[in-house]
């Protein structure tokens, strides 16, 4: 039940063994851990009424349970909507109800709050799953009823009521659309209540899901809740090539994962001087070319000179006050994290654990135009150069004549047929 509300396709997820109802909540997103599960409320407190409940993707919202209905999370509940009912899953109860509602929601009002009104039934369940089945077909034909008004606009994502009597049509355009006549189309077509909502592009990666350049799944669909801006200067902190394709997501927009150690950078950056000033020496002026946070070194280049100097912040600091008391080093060389005589190639040292030399150690072992030399004397005549004939005969030569235990070379069957001379 639970994995037909994510877009994963519903189903039951390969190795699942809670046979489909996804209790452990291995497959639903923005899952929330209970970490004041185990804590018990003081004496005359009683449990907190208010509970999250989670509906397709990532939409959530919070309730009251005025009926002080005995609820736990996963548990697929009926809860109040203008008109009709909808059906949801619980996501968290108890205590951090309070405390999500102060980080989410603060200016949430309790007792204006819409209410849990039972648990669903198997009826409604069946009738709810019966939507999430209707919602793809829907969306592509509505996709079709937009081009066909010629309306710059994308529908990204269709939601069906539990009640099957409204569907809410969610689109992404970059300028206002008049859809007013999609709208009384669709309400023909369909025979339902239509609610059209703009999104973002940002929200409309989170509601789609997705996998990352990363290879993981994309965090605005699996934990991430609150979008901040991103902007340039975090790639620029962090030395990263200004390459749109590399710092967009699957939103088209710079990736949210870029804000994540920005303030850790911030922090080191402060420790370094300004990029801005140049350094003064007698061979010329030096820029500054990049800056590697955390190999604390600064990169810099002389004019009229090539290569790179790697200097310390701390010196680039004497460097600084040395220009500032009119003062000019010689060269930025003597200031060199690492002189050249000095410098040693740490190269990293290799170890063949599995047995093999080399990735091409069977170029040479399948050679076809090798020739192989047969040993004289077996299968016909000798093979091989004329020299080599020369010195078996000089060494036959050489043999006594009266040697019977000599042996003999047979080289055809005629030679077979003669007898031995006679002594």
């Amino acid at each position: 039940m639970g994995c037909s509300s994510c877009s994963s396709g519903g189903g039951t997820p390969k190795g699942c063994k809670n046979n489909g109802t996804c209790s452990s909540g291995g497959c639903n997103k923005l899952d929330v851990y209970d970490w004041l599960g185990n804590m018990s409320l003081p004496d005359g407190q009683s449990i907190y009424d208010m509970v999250e409940i989670r509906f397709k993707n990532s939409r959530k919202g919070f309730y009251r349970n005025q009926n002080g209905i005995s609820l736990q999370v996963g548990d697929v509940v009926i809860v109040e909507t203008s008109p009709g009912y909808d059906v949801g899953v619980v996501s968290v109860v108890g205590e951090l109800v309070r405390v999500q509602i102060r980080k989410k929601a603060p200016d949430i009002k309790p007792y204006e709050a819409k209410k849990v009104l039972r648990i669903a039934n198997q009826e409604e369940i069946d009738k709810w799953i019966q939507g999430r089945t209707l919602e793809k077909d829907v969306m592509y034909q509505a996709r079709s009823l937009a081009v066909n008004l010629k309306l710059e606009m994308k529908i990204s994502d269709v939601e069906y009521q539990a009640d099957l009597s409204k569907a809410t049509f969610y689109y992404t355009a970059e300028g206002r659309v008049d859809f007013r006549q999609l709208i009384k189309d669709m309400a023909d077509k369909f025979k339902i209540r239509i609610e059209m909502r703009q999104i973002g592009s940002r929200q409309e990666a989170s509601r789609l899901g997705g996998i990352g350049s990363c290879g993981r799944e994309l965090c605005c669909s699996t934990w991430l809740t609150d979008f901040r801006t991103v902007s340039t200067s975090a790639a620029r902190y962090q030395q990263l090539s200004l390459n749109p394709q590399k710092l967009a997501g699957q939103c088209g927009k710079l990736k949210c994962c870029l804000n994540f150690e920005l303030d850790m950078y911030l922090d080191t950056i402060k420790e370094f001087p300004r990029s801005d000033i140049r350094l003064k020496t007698e061979k010329g002026v030096a820029f500054h070319i990049k800056t590697d946070v955390f190999k604390r070194q600064m990169w810099y280049a002389t004019e009229g000179e090539m290569g790179l100097i790697a200097l310390d912040p701390d010196k680039v600091k004497e460097v600084i006050k040395l220009n500032k008391d009119g003062k000019t080093p010689k060269d930025l060389k003597d200031f060199t994290i690492l002189k050249e005589s000095n410098v040693k190639s740490d190269e990293p040292s290799y170890e063949n654990v599995v047995g093999q030399d080399s990735l091409n150690r069977f170029e040479n072992s399948f050679n076809k135009n090798k020739k192989k030399k047969r040993p004289q004397g077996q299968g016909g005549a000798p093979t091989g150069n004329n020299n080599g004939n020369r010195s078996n005969q000089q060494n036959q030569s050489n043999q006594p004549k009266g040697n019977n235990n000599s042996p003999r070379p047979i080289n055809s069957q005629q030679n077979q047929s003669k007898q031995p001379p006679k002594l």
